[in-house]
């Protein structure tokens, strides 16, 4: 699974439009994630740091909503944006969550677990778990 990295707004308008999830590096403006949701319209998550995340408005929360968006808080660590536009989620983490699953863990405890071991944020993981391993 990879999420593609935004680090700029030049950017968004030259992704691909099949781009399912993405993380915004700089502080988006509601022009900037309207963007991004019209170029990629097949879009499902978008990611942001912390600090991005309490400046986005309440409108653009409820349009996010509106189009089947969730917008998750998380980073991509150790990620170098010279090297690939991909953030690669290792498949070690999506194997780890698979067989959680399978042993019958909660929810909860899988999100929790999985986000303190591998850094990734506990929406992400929640996302990946919905995704990846049906019910």
């Amino acid at each position: 699974m990879r999420i593609r990295v935004v680090s700029s707004r030049e950017e968004i308008f030259t992704l691909n439009p099949n781009e399912r999830l993405v993380h915004l590096a700089f502080r988006p403006s509601n022009k900037d994630i309207f963007g991004l949701v019209e170029t990629c319209p097949k879009i499902e998550v978008i990611q942001l740091p912390k600090s991005y995340m309490r400046t986005v408005s309440k409108s653009i929360e409820m349009f996010l909503q509106m189009q089947r968006v969730q917008l998750i808080e998380g980073d991509v660590w150790g990620h170098r944006k010279d090297i690939t536009e991909y953030y690669s989620i290792p498949s070690s983490v999506i194997e780890k969550i698979k067989d959680m699953k399978i042993e019958g863990k909660a929810t909860e405890e899988i999100e929790k677990k999985v986000s303190r071991e591998s850094k990734l944020n506990s929406g992400m993981v929640a996302y990946i778990l919905a995704k990846e391993i049906p019910a």
